[in-house]
C-alpha cells in the first residue's frame, strides 16, 4: 500500500497516510476539521528486492582501470644505437 501526504490549506497541518489505491482521498484535516485537505505530490521511493538485481548495478560506477599494470609513460626506456 502506497503512503500519500496531504496538507490542510486552513491550518498547514501536514500528515502522511496509508491508503490503498482504490480508496477516495482524505478531505477532512484531523486537526482543524475543515474540508480542506489537499493530496500532495511527492517524489516515491523503490528498492529493488529479488534475485538478480545486485547494489552494484546501478551505481553508476566508471569502468575501473588495473592498477597492477603499469602505464607506458613509466615504462623505462632502452637505447639500443650502436656506436
Amino acid at each position: 500500500m502506497p503512503i500519500y501526504e496531504y496538507r490542510c490549506d486552513s491550518c498547514s497541518h501536514e500528515l502522511e497516510v496509508l491508503q490503498k489505491m482504490s480508496e477516495s482521498p482524505l478531505e477532512v484535516c484531523p486537526a482543524c476539521h475543515q474540508k480542506t485537505l489537499v493530496k500532495l505530490i511527492s517524489a516515491s521511493g523503490f528498492q529493488l528486492k529479488g534475485t538478480g538485481w545486485y547494489v552494484t548495478d546501478f551505481k553508476g560506477d566508471k569502468k575501473k582501470t588495473d592498477s597492477n599494470t603499469p602505464s607506458a609513460a613509466s615504462k623505462p626506456t632502452t637505447s639500443t644505437s650502436s656506436e
